[in-house]
Protein backbone atom coordinates (compact mmCIF):
# COMPACT_ATOMS: atom_id res chain seq x y z
CA UNK A 1 0.00 0.00 0.00
CA UNK A 2 2.81 2.41 0.89
CA UNK A 3 4.49 1.61 -2.43
CA UNK A 4 1.46 2.55 -4.52
CA UNK A 5 0.87 5.63 -2.38
CA UNK A 6 4.44 6.63 -3.25
CA UNK A 7 3.74 6.07 -6.96
CA UNK A 8 0.61 8.22 -6.68
CA UNK A 9 2.59 10.95 -4.91
CA UNK A 10 5.28 10.99 -7.61
CA UNK A 11 2.58 11.02 -10.30
CA UNK A 12 1.03 14.10 -8.71
CA UNK A 13 4.40 15.83 -8.37
CA UNK A 14 5.31 15.31 -12.02
CA UNK A 15 1.79 16.21 -13.12
CA UNK A 16 2.31 19.72 -11.72
CA UNK A 17 5.36 20.18 -13.97
CA UNK A 18 3.51 18.68 -16.96
CA UNK A 19 0.63 21.11 -16.43
CA UNK A 20 3.15 23.94 -16.47
CA UNK A 21 4.62 22.74 -19.76
CA UNK A 22 1.08 22.38 -21.11
CA UNK A 23 0.43 26.10 -20.61
CA UNK A 24 3.57 27.03 -22.56
CA UNK A 25 3.57 24.31 -25.21
CA UNK A 26 -0.02 23.18 -25.51
CA UNK A 27 -1.88 26.46 -25.11
CA UNK A 28 0.65 29.07 -26.23
CA UNK A 29 2.48 27.02 -28.88
CA UNK A 30 6.05 27.47 -27.57
CA UNK A 31 7.94 24.17 -27.47
CA UNK A 32 10.44 23.99 -24.64
CA UNK A 33 12.96 21.17 -24.28
CA UNK A 34 14.59 22.44 -21.09
CA UNK A 35 11.91 22.75 -18.43
CA UNK A 36 13.53 20.04 -16.31
CA UNK A 37 16.10 22.76 -15.63
CA UNK A 38 13.44 24.88 -13.91
CA UNK A 39 12.42 21.84 -11.88
CA UNK A 40 16.08 21.60 -10.80
CA UNK A 41 16.14 25.29 -9.83
CA UNK A 42 13.05 24.88 -7.65
CA UNK A 43 14.33 21.63 -6.16
CA UNK A 44 17.81 22.84 -5.22
CA UNK A 45 16.56 26.23 -3.97
CA UNK A 46 14.02 24.65 -1.65
CA UNK A 47 16.42 21.92 -0.49
CA UNK A 48 19.26 24.34 0.27
CA UNK A 49 17.21 26.98 2.13
CA UNK A 50 15.38 24.42 4.27
CA UNK A 51 18.56 22.49 4.99
CA UNK A 52 20.74 25.55 5.71
CA UNK A 53 18.30 27.87 7.46
CA UNK A 54 15.94 25.23 8.89
CA UNK A 55 12.89 26.82 7.29
CA UNK A 56 9.55 24.98 7.02
CA UNK A 57 9.21 22.84 3.92
CA UNK A 58 6.21 24.83 2.67
CA UNK A 59 8.28 28.04 2.80
CA UNK A 60 11.03 26.28 0.85
CA UNK A 61 8.53 25.16 -1.81
CA UNK A 62 7.32 28.72 -2.37
CA UNK A 63 10.88 30.06 -2.44
CA UNK A 64 11.70 27.41 -5.05
CA UNK A 65 8.67 28.52 -7.06
CA UNK A 66 9.64 32.21 -6.94
CA UNK A 67 13.27 31.46 -7.85
CA UNK A 68 12.23 29.36 -10.87
CA UNK A 69 9.76 32.10 -11.85
CA UNK A 70 12.40 34.84 -11.59
CA UNK A 71 14.99 32.88 -13.58
CA UNK A 72 12.35 31.92 -16.16
CA UNK A 73 11.31 35.52 -16.74
CA UNK A 74 14.93 36.68 -16.84
CA UNK A 75 15.81 34.07 -19.45
CA UNK A 76 12.49 34.39 -21.24
CA UNK A 77 12.92 38.09 -22.05
CA UNK A 78 15.63 37.49 -24.70
CA UNK A 79 14.74 33.91 -25.73
CA UNK A 80 11.02 34.50 -26.36
CA UNK A 81 11.99 36.83 -29.19
CA UNK A 82 13.27 33.77 -31.03
CA UNK A 83 10.89 31.83 -33.24
CA UNK A 84 10.41 28.19 -34.17
CA UNK A 85 13.40 25.89 -33.89
CA UNK A 86 15.61 28.65 -32.49
CA UNK A 87 13.51 28.91 -29.34
CA UNK A 88 13.55 25.11 -28.94
CA UNK A 89 17.36 25.07 -29.22
CA UNK A 90 17.66 27.93 -26.73
CA UNK A 91 15.52 26.15 -24.13
CA UNK A 92 17.49 22.95 -24.70
CA UNK A 93 20.68 24.86 -23.94
CA UNK A 94 19.13 26.42 -20.81
CA UNK A 95 18.24 23.00 -19.42
CA UNK A 96 21.73 21.60 -20.06
CA UNK A 97 23.48 24.70 -18.67
CA UNK A 98 21.43 24.46 -15.46
CA UNK A 99 22.44 20.81 -15.06
CA UNK A 100 26.12 21.62 -15.69
CA UNK A 101 26.10 24.49 -13.19
CA UNK A 102 24.72 22.17 -10.53
CA UNK A 103 27.38 19.56 -11.31
CA UNK A 104 30.20 22.11 -11.15
CA UNK A 105 29.24 23.73 -7.83
CA UNK A 106 29.99 20.84 -5.46
CA UNK A 107 30.50 23.10 -2.46
CA UNK A 108 26.92 24.35 -2.78
CA UNK A 109 24.89 21.70 -4.58
CA UNK A 110 26.92 18.59 -3.84
CA UNK A 111 27.94 18.37 -7.50
CA UNK A 112 27.63 15.10 -9.40
CA UNK A 113 27.54 13.15 -6.13
CA UNK A 114 24.23 14.76 -5.26
CA UNK A 115 22.74 16.63 -2.32
CA UNK A 116 21.91 14.43 0.67
CA UNK A 117 19.87 14.89 3.85
CA UNK A 118 17.23 17.06 2.20
CA UNK A 119 14.49 17.65 4.81
CA UNK A 120 11.46 15.46 4.22
CA UNK A 121 7.98 16.90 4.23
CA UNK A 122 6.20 16.16 0.96
CA UNK A 123 3.17 13.95 1.51
CA UNK A 124 0.36 12.73 -0.71
CA UNK A 125 -2.26 15.04 0.89
CA UNK A 126 0.06 18.03 0.36
CA UNK A 127 0.57 17.14 -3.31
CA UNK A 128 -3.18 16.57 -3.74
CA UNK A 129 -3.99 20.02 -2.29
CA UNK A 130 -1.41 21.67 -4.58
CA UNK A 131 -2.87 19.82 -7.59
CA UNK A 132 -6.46 20.80 -6.84
CA UNK A 133 -5.54 24.47 -6.41
CA UNK A 134 -3.36 24.49 -9.54
CA UNK A 135 -5.93 22.76 -11.76
CA UNK A 136 -8.66 25.09 -10.51
CA UNK A 137 -6.44 28.13 -11.09
CA UNK A 138 -5.38 27.01 -14.60
CA UNK A 139 -9.00 26.28 -15.55
CA UNK A 140 -10.03 29.79 -14.56
CA UNK A 141 -6.96 31.28 -16.27
CA UNK A 142 -7.68 29.52 -19.58
CA UNK A 143 -11.26 30.81 -19.55
CA UNK A 144 -10.13 34.37 -18.86
CA UNK A 145 -9.13 37.03 -21.38
CA UNK A 146 -5.44 36.35 -20.74
CA UNK A 147 -5.84 32.61 -21.29
CA UNK A 148 -7.80 33.07 -24.51
CA UNK A 149 -5.13 35.46 -25.79
CA UNK A 150 -2.44 32.85 -25.06
CA UNK A 151 -4.40 30.39 -27.21
CA UNK A 152 -4.71 33.08 -29.89
CA UNK A 153 -0.92 33.47 -29.88
CA UNK A 154 -0.62 29.74 -30.53
CA UNK A 155 -3.04 29.89 -33.45
CA UNK A 156 -1.76 33.03 -35.20
CA UNK A 157 0.63 35.61 -33.76
CA UNK A 158 0.04 38.20 -36.49
CA UNK A 159 -3.75 38.13 -36.08
CA UNK A 160 -3.37 38.38 -32.30
CA UNK A 161 -1.13 41.43 -32.65
CA UNK A 162 -3.56 43.02 -35.12
CA UNK A 163 -6.33 43.17 -32.49
CA UNK A 164 -4.05 45.10 -30.13
CA UNK A 165 -2.86 42.24 -27.91
CA UNK A 166 0.79 42.26 -26.86
CA UNK A 167 2.14 38.93 -28.13
CA UNK A 168 5.40 39.23 -26.20
CA UNK A 169 3.54 39.93 -22.92
CA UNK A 170 1.38 36.83 -23.26
CA UNK A 171 4.40 34.72 -24.12
CA UNK A 172 6.11 36.00 -20.98
CA UNK A 173 2.95 35.28 -18.97
CA UNK A 174 2.84 31.68 -20.20
CA UNK A 175 6.58 31.30 -19.57
CA UNK A 176 6.22 32.61 -16.03
CA UNK A 177 3.33 30.28 -15.17
CA UNK A 178 5.10 27.22 -16.61
CA UNK A 179 8.39 27.98 -14.81
CA UNK A 180 6.62 28.61 -11.50
CA UNK A 181 4.77 25.28 -11.70
CA UNK A 182 7.98 23.44 -12.60
CA UNK A 183 9.62 25.10 -9.60
CA UNK A 184 6.85 23.85 -7.31
CA UNK A 185 7.14 20.36 -8.79
CA UNK A 186 10.91 20.26 -8.32
CA UNK A 187 10.68 21.50 -4.72
CA UNK A 188 8.06 18.91 -3.81
CA UNK A 189 10.19 16.23 -5.45
CA UNK A 190 13.23 17.27 -3.41
CA UNK A 191 11.38 16.97 -0.11
CA UNK A 192 9.86 13.66 -1.13
CA UNK A 193 13.03 11.94 -2.39
CA UNK A 194 15.20 13.27 0.50
CA UNK A 195 18.05 13.38 -2.06
CA UNK A 196 18.88 15.30 -5.23
CA UNK A 197 21.15 14.51 -8.15
CA UNK A 198 21.64 16.46 -11.42
CA UNK A 199 20.77 13.38 -13.49
CA UNK A 200 17.21 13.62 -12.16
CA UNK A 201 16.76 16.75 -14.29
CA UNK A 202 18.43 15.82 -17.58
CA UNK A 203 17.22 16.28 -21.15
CA UNK A 204 15.30 12.99 -21.04
CA UNK A 205 13.09 14.36 -18.26
CA UNK A 206 12.37 17.51 -20.31
CA UNK A 207 11.45 15.28 -23.27
CA UNK A 208 9.08 13.27 -21.09
CA UNK A 209 7.29 16.42 -19.94
CA UNK A 210 6.72 17.64 -23.49
CA UNK A 211 5.83 14.17 -24.78
CA UNK A 212 3.13 13.75 -22.14
CA UNK A 213 1.58 17.08 -23.10
CA UNK A 214 1.55 16.15 -26.81
CA UNK A 215 0.07 12.70 -26.17
CA UNK A 216 -2.64 14.17 -23.94
CA UNK A 217 -3.53 16.74 -26.58
CA UNK A 218 -2.11 20.19 -27.12
CA UNK A 219 -4.79 22.57 -25.93
CA UNK A 220 -6.53 20.24 -23.48
CA UNK A 221 -6.05 20.49 -19.74
CA UNK A 222 -8.07 17.31 -19.31
CA UNK A 223 -5.89 15.48 -21.83
CA UNK A 224 -2.75 16.54 -19.98
CA UNK A 225 -4.13 15.17 -16.71
CA UNK A 226 -5.22 11.87 -18.29
CA UNK A 227 -1.89 11.40 -20.08
CA UNK A 228 -0.03 12.10 -16.83
CA UNK A 229 -2.10 9.53 -14.97
CA UNK A 230 -1.23 6.95 -17.64
CA UNK A 231 2.35 7.66 -18.64
CA UNK A 232 3.96 8.69 -15.33
CA UNK A 233 3.06 5.54 -13.33
CA UNK A 234 3.18 3.19 -16.36
CA UNK A 235 6.84 2.10 -15.91
CA UNK A 236 6.03 1.16 -12.30
CA UNK A 237 2.79 -0.62 -13.19
CA UNK A 238 4.73 -2.79 -15.67
CA UNK A 239 7.36 -3.62 -13.05
CA UNK A 240 6.31 -7.21 -12.26
CA UNK A 241 7.80 -10.62 -13.01
CA UNK A 242 9.74 -11.01 -16.24
CA UNK A 243 7.72 -8.16 -17.77
CA UNK A 244 9.79 -5.58 -15.89
CA UNK A 245 12.65 -6.20 -18.33
CA UNK A 246 10.36 -5.13 -21.16
CA UNK A 247 8.45 -2.34 -19.42
CA UNK A 248 10.22 0.49 -21.28
CA UNK A 249 9.52 -1.31 -24.59
CA UNK A 250 5.80 -1.38 -23.75
CA UNK A 251 6.03 2.25 -22.70
CA UNK A 252 7.55 3.26 -26.05
CA UNK A 253 5.06 1.10 -27.97
CA UNK A 254 2.13 2.83 -26.29
CA UNK A 255 3.56 6.22 -27.23
CA UNK A 256 4.00 5.17 -30.87
CA UNK A 257 0.47 3.74 -31.08
CA UNK A 258 -1.08 6.96 -29.75
CA UNK A 259 0.93 9.05 -32.23
CA UNK A 260 -0.14 6.81 -35.15
CA UNK A 261 -3.82 6.38 -34.36
CA UNK A 262 -4.51 9.61 -32.48
CA UNK A 263 -2.03 12.25 -33.73
CA UNK A 264 -4.01 15.08 -32.10
CA UNK A 265 -3.53 13.43 -28.72
CA UNK A 266 -5.93 11.55 -26.48
CA UNK A 267 -8.28 14.53 -26.04
CA UNK A 268 -7.21 16.85 -28.86
CA UNK A 269 -8.52 20.25 -27.78
CA UNK A 270 -11.55 18.88 -25.93
CA UNK A 271 -12.12 19.30 -22.22
CA UNK A 272 -14.10 17.18 -19.78
CA UNK A 273 -17.20 18.86 -18.40
CA UNK A 274 -20.30 17.73 -16.55
CA UNK A 275 -22.44 19.28 -19.27
CA UNK A 276 -20.59 17.30 -21.93
CA UNK A 277 -20.96 14.09 -19.89
CA UNK A 278 -24.70 14.68 -19.55
CA UNK A 279 -24.92 15.25 -23.32
CA UNK A 280 -23.12 11.97 -24.06
CA UNK A 281 -25.30 10.05 -21.58
CA UNK A 282 -28.38 11.60 -23.16
CA UNK A 283 -27.32 10.51 -26.65
CA UNK A 284 -26.62 6.95 -25.46
CA UNK A 285 -29.99 6.74 -23.72
CA UNK A 286 -31.77 8.11 -26.78
CA UNK A 287 -30.01 5.60 -29.05
CA UNK A 288 -31.01 2.68 -26.81
CA UNK A 289 -34.65 3.80 -26.79
CA UNK A 290 -34.67 3.92 -30.58
CA UNK A 291 -33.13 0.45 -30.71
CA UNK A 292 -35.89 -0.91 -28.51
Amino acid sequence: MNYWLGVATLTGIYMIAILGVSILTGFTGLFSMGHAGFMAIGAYTSALVTKTFHLPVLVGVFLGMFTALAVGLLIGYPTLKLKGDYFVIATLGIGEVTKLLIENLPSVTGGARGLTDVPKGTTFPMVAVFLIIIIWGLHNFLHSKQGRNCVAVREEELATASIGASVSSYKMLAMGISCALCGISGALLAHYMHYLNPTMFNMVKSDELVMTVILGGCGSLTGTIIASLILVPLPEILRFGSVQEWRMVFYGLLVVLVIIFKPSGLMGTKEFSLQGLKSVCGKVTSHRRRGN
